[in-house]
């Protein structure tokens, strides 16, 4: 592999466009110094062939790449022959880093943001920082590129008109369903990520909260290993306990059914007040589930003051 083209041999010339550069496909190309500012960089979300001319030329033109783990991002500069320093920027020395990095800015200098995959303030401290270059009048770049939340949704075949990123769920079982049951109240597809060994509970919990709404699970998004697996949400949870649980998860979840097909509420009261006098909550909660199309943790919650409103009417 050819090797970029080698710094001036005057020293007082360190920063000049010979002395940056990058090799793609074993060709070596020169980068111009980058504008001073913050520059907002996608990189990879997996294969690192995913990633632009405009993000490598900016990474190799940049004083400084700010990044969440080192070891990560320079594996990703390694590739490409690109020497730019580095500097850890993560949610646990975010407070401590910033105003150094904020100095250099302040001083002219260009520095890159990036996240270990995908694109740089989805679900990372990078807000806090764009927020305070922005609130100092100095300039913010962005260099659009790979993101795991687009990519899922590409993927899914599901309604892309209108999508909410949740990120990730809580992790505790109470918080989690708690959660979801505010969710089911959106009217659009949910994207969330999950850890590999929260994916079966969390696909569990989703379809108690949420029903049996289309869904994709997608793994290991543009690795050697991707996998995306489609169905309903229930027939998803039953087989969550046999799904691979190595790698990054996606989980995208349809948006609930419309118009006609969700009782009014009206009605579901109407539905349960009868069952309930013939069936346990238990069991009204499962027919109303299934006739109203609503998700069962809203059924179970109105079912529960309808029949307080019972006994103390016959108190």
């Amino acid at each position: 592999m050819r090797s970029r083209p080698e710094p001036p041999s005057d020293p007082a010339e360190p920063n000049s466009p010979a002395a940056r550069g990058f090799v793609v496909a074993g060709h070596a190309l020169a980068a111009p110094r980058a504008a001073p500012g913050l520059h907002v960089v996608a990189t990879p979300i997996g294969n690192l062939g995913d990633i632009t001319l405009r993000a490598l030329e900016t990474l190799a033109g940049v004083d400084l790449i700010a990044c969440e783990d080192t070891r990560v991002t320079r594996k990703l500069l390694e590739r490409f022959d690109i020497g730019t320093r580095l500097t850890p920027y993560h949610e646990h020395n975010a407070a401590e880093a910033r105003p150094a990095i904020m100095r250099r800015l302040a001083g002219g200098e260009a520095v890159a943001l990036v996240s270990d995959a995908g694109t740089p303030l989805i679900s990372d401290p990078g807000f806090k920082l764009v927020r305070e270059v922005a609130a100092a009048g100095l300039a913010v770049h962005t260099l659009p590129g790979p993101s795991s939340v687009l990519a899922a949704l590409t993927l899914a075949a599901l309604p892309t008109d209108r999508f909410f990123f949740e990120g990730f769920l809580p992790a505790r079982e109470v918080a989690r369903r708690t959660r979801i049951g505010e969710l089911s109240r959106l009217d659009a597809t949910l994207v969330l990520l999950e850890a590999g060994s929260r994916v079966g509970d969390t696909l569990r919990d989703l379809a108690q909260g949420l029903g049996p709404r289309d869904a994709a699970v997608c793994r290991e998004l543009t690795k050697l290993h991707e996998e995306v697996r489609r169905d309903t949400l229930t027939a998803l949870a039953a087989v969550a306990d046999g799904l691979e649980t190595r790698g990054e998860f996606v989980l995208v979840i349809g948006p609930p059914a419309r118009g006609a097909d969700i009782m009014p509420q009206a009605a579901l009261d109407a539905l349960l007040r009868a069952r309930l006098k013939q069936d346990s909550v238990k069991d009204a909660v499962a027919h109303a589930v299934e006739a109203s199309g609503r998700p069962r943790r809203e059924v179970y919650a109105r079912a529960l003051e309808l029949a307080k409103e019972t006994r103390d009417d016959q108190a």
